[in-house]
């Protein structure tokens, strides 16, 4: 009998025991696939659409040195339109194209409904021109030929019910632009999600540039046989090699890639989430085959002691183990594309519309997904493997099951100790780090270790852990009560293993809990202690316009309205050291609007004639004082010299490190037109008008849907609400691990079954109800489903609050547990070791008594 015949019969044989081993490798397969495909059909959506946006050469402004996109004047920058001219009489031009494109702009329907993604992807306006045709065509009506008429892409025009004639409003730092629909146009590549509104030429460069005959860019088509980069060089020798930023369209591509280095973060996110799920998948698969072993023991004592050598016992079940994950992960291939699928059209009802057309499955993938698959359900089972060829015939006849090793467990209780204290020594040091960098590192030792050795140390835990359980869970239902904690009990490794699956899940749900709650309630305290402010105007998308500050200054009921803006500069501190940053300039009533703390001098100071502050931590990082004098060159602007007149203290978290001057400074360093626009407005209530104030201020902004009014106790919900969001996503990726880890749940209760099926029987005979033995082997579940969440769910409040205290480092200095997510997840995972144990159960009370009774 061949090794490969056998594994192959006794796979057949068992695949029902196996069948919850298999899906596991095939969801956490499906997890790494689906994640590859989706991230590659959104490389290859973008790459499309780069590649047949860009022209053979586009010319564009070259930024100001130091320049930075959050330094936005809601005017993109432009160049002169006799620049035209000057490429046209380039060697090798066929055309040249002036462009007007801006991003800094809201588009709004005739009910001031924002047309604008909710997805984070940008809203477009600009001019029609042959370029677009390369990626567009007109669907109905026809191009803009005048200052009120406007077209929209199809897909915008569809979500939102457009149709020709309808109006529009397009909110641009210049002023309203207010147009009818003549035109729709539809992406002939797929739109991800992009909202994009066209004017004829000269309304564009006048509305959204402000001034005529300007571009923001060219677009310079090569007459044929001459390649893109000797165009580029050809405009270089007409223009001036280093007067534009010039680039090919394969650069322009490249760039643009460069932008989307988020699916790259993505992709990785979830790829260490799929591997959260693997790693609950190994103790699903180990749990199965050392079950399986210890029920074959008999088996495999025969086929000892028929001449089989430890070694081919060894690879027969090696083999079973390797078709095990070859069927799983071949499902998992195919359900990963279906799972891809299924995030496309997620994302379609998000508003990024994704084409099945660019699904692109890389060849990599499935065998990615099957290799990694197979490899790891191998290893899983390699040391139950190990067990099973290492069983005597003579000790196989005589017994049922593999022996416990005593010597081993006391081994392997001593290691886990020593692990969990190397990790715990990490904890401490990253909870008592000075620097968030050490601690970080000390951080990921620590939770690495106490979870290996959590793991190691399961089957010593589940001596206690379990008997503790059981007081209050189980001993009230009396003798099925004390058999539930009894089979519990009986094989603490697979206990312990069990329990460790769902600890692994739960420890990072606890974590993640502790942290987002302290997070908001850190903010919450920083926002009581510092904010003076009333009310908080902001927005994500777009820079305050003029028009919407001037609405909300001339708002009654209000004492005064603060402008925040950021500016990119140079400063040389007085010991020669010169460094790129942020400098904010703001109106002299911010210093009643924020109540920063300070080390020296008055914050109102910041804001005198040629006067700035600076933080703490730089002041002692380069020995500034009050007085000194620090150089400030600001991008496309002057350079000036300015007093340090007060210094702020980086001890919260608002604000933390920002340099301070006034409008008034910033106004006569910086051209108007290169000085950036507020991201934010703060505004305070006359006494005792605060709530008629607030009204007026909504309704002062009502016809700007792109920002936002917030109160304080606004801000706070909002707050709550995005760290919320961000931990709904999270959980949402540990689903998969808890579902596995649920899945060995049922598969121990499963196979332990099987395993007491004479046991059953004689329990049966001597009296034992089927409401009974149901009853005990829920309960067994409970305690094994609440032993891990015992475990991962204090585990994981550890980690939690170590990473806190890192997080105190920038500011964050409230510790909150959050006892109710805490509980409810505690009593949950009673509910799912109830519901887990439902098919066990089941199958165990419709047991034959007199069968089971004569089960070998």
């Amino acid at each position: 009998m061949t090794v490969m015949k056998t594994a192959r019969r006794n796979f057949v044989a068992h695949k029902g025991r196996m069948a919850l081993s298999a899906v596991a490798v095939m969801l956490s397969v499906a997890f790494v696939c689906g994640t590859l495909v989706f991230t590659d059909t959104m490389n290859t959506t973008f790459d499309k659409l780069f590649a047949v946006t860009n022209s053979d050469v586009t010319l564009s402004p070259k930024k100001a040195e130091g320049g930075e996109e959050g330094s936005d004047t809601g005017k993109p920058e432009s160049l002169a339109g006799s620049v035209v001219e000057q490429v046209k009489k380039a060697e090798g031009v066929k055309a040249v194209e002036g462009g007007v494109a801006s991003m800094a702009v809201t588009v709004v329907n005739s009910k001031n409904e924002n047309l604008g993604s909710t997805t984070g992807a940008p809203t477009f306006a600009g001019n029609w021109t042959e370029n677009e045709l390369k990626s567009m065509k007109i669907i109905e009506g026809q191009a803009p030929r005048g200052p009120t008429e406007v077209m929209i892409d199809g897909d915008t025009a569809k979500k939102h019910h457009l149709k020709l004639g309808d109006d529009l409003r397009t909110i641009a730092v210049t002023g309203d632009i207010r147009s009818k629909i003549t035109g729709i146009a539809a992406f002939t590549v797929t739109n991800p999600g992009a909202t994009v509104v066209y004017f004829d030429t000269a309304t564009a460069q006048q509305k959204l540039l402000g001034a005529p005959d300007v571009f923001t860019h060219l677009n310079v088509t090569a007459k044929d046989g001459v390649s893109d980069a000797q165009l580029k060089q050809n405009v270089a020798s007409a223009v001036g090699a280093d007067t534009y930023k010039l680039q090919t369209a394969k650069e322009a591509a490249d760039a643009n890639r460069k932008d989307m280095s988020f699916l790259d973060i993505m992709k990785w996110v979830m790829l260490g989430f799929a591997a959260i799920a693997f790693l609950v998948g190994i103790f699903l698969i180990f749990n199965t085959f050392s079950m399986l072993v210890a029920q074959r023991t008999r088996e495999i004592g025969l086929m000892r002691a028929i001449g089989a050598e430890s070694g081919q016992v060894l690879k027969s079940v090696v083999v079973e183990a390797f078709l095990l994950g070859a069927v799983g992960s071949a499902l998992g291939v195919g359900a990963g594309i279906g799972l891809a699928v299924g995030l496309m059209k997620l994302m379609g009802q998000m508003g990024m519309s994704l084409s099945t057309d660019d699904l692109t499955i890389a060849w990599t993938t499935p065998v990615a997904g099957i290799v990694l698959g197979v490899v790891v359900t191998v290893v899983s089972a390699y040391i139950p493997a190990r067990r099973a060829g290492k069983v005597s015939p003579m000790a196989a006849l005589r017994e049922v099951g593999t022996p416990g090793d005593k010597k081993a467990g006391r081994i392997r209780a001593a290691v886990g100790l020593v692990l969990t204290g190397i990790g715990g020594a990490g904890l401490y040091l990253a909870a008592t780090a000075d620097k968030a960098g050490t601690g970080s590192l000390w951080l990921a030792m620590g939770v690495l270790f106490t979870l290996i050795g959590f793991i190691v140390i399961g089957p010593m835990l589940a001596g206690v852990v379990v008997k503790a359980l059981s007081a209050p869970v189980l001993r009230p239902f009396g003798s099925v009560g004390r058999l539930a904690e009894r089979n519990a009990l009986r094989n603490p490794r697979r206990t312990g293993a069990t329990a460790a699956a769902l600890m692994i899940g739960l420890a990072l749900v606890a974590c993640l809990s502790v942290v987002g709650s302290s997070m908001v309630a850190s903010a919450t305290d920083e926002l009581d202690k510092t904010v003076g402010a009333d009310y908080i105007v902001q927005s994500q998308t777009q820079p305050v316009v003029p028009q919407a500050e001037e609405a909300l200054r001339k708002t009654q009921g209000l004492d005064h309205v603060t402008a925040y803006r950021e500016l990119d500069v140079k400063i040389t501190a007085p010991d020669g050291t010169t460094e790129k940053d942020g400098l904010g300039a703001q109106d002299p009533t911010y210093a009643k609007d924020v109540r920063r703390k300070m080390t020296a001098g008055e914050h109102a100071a910041a804001y005198g004639p040629n006067a700035m502050s600076v933080g703490s931590e730089y002041a002692d990082k380069h020995h500034v004082k009050l007085g000194d004098e620090l150089t400030v060159a600001f991008t496309g602007g002057n350079t000036v010299k300015l007093k340090v007149a007060a210094i702020t203290s980086d001890g919260g978290g608002l604000d933390r490190g920002m340099k301070y001057t006034s409008t008034a400074v910033a106004e006569a360093n910086v051209p108007a037109d290169k000085l950036p626009r507020p991201f934010m407005l703060l505004a305070s209530a006359k006494d005792g008008q605060e709530t008629t104030a607030y009204k007026a201020v909504k309704a002062a902004l009502a016809e700007y849907p792109q920002y936002q009014v917030l109160n304080q106790t606004d801000y706070k919900q909002a707050l709550k609400d995005q760290v919320g969001q961000l931990l709904n996503v999270v959980y949402a990726l540990l689903a998969l691990a808890i579902i596995v880890a649920i899945l060995g749940v049922v598969n121990t209760l499963a196979l332990s079954v099987v395993e007491r099926t004479r046991e059953i029987g004689l329990m049966r005979a001597i009296g034992l109800s089927r409401r009974q033995l149901r009853r005990m082997i829920r309960l067994e579940s409970v305690v094994i489903a609440l032993f891990g969440a015992l475990l991962g769910l204090g585990l994981g409040m550890v980690w939690g609050a170590t990473t806190h205290q890192l997080l105190a480092l920038a500011g964050m200095k409230v510790l909150e547990i959050p006892w109710p997510t805490i509980l409810g997840v505690f009593a949950g995972s009673a509910l799912v070791g109830l519901l887990a144990a439902l098919f066990p159960a089941f199958r165990a009370g419709r047991m034959n008594i007199l069968n089971a009774i004569a089960s070998e």
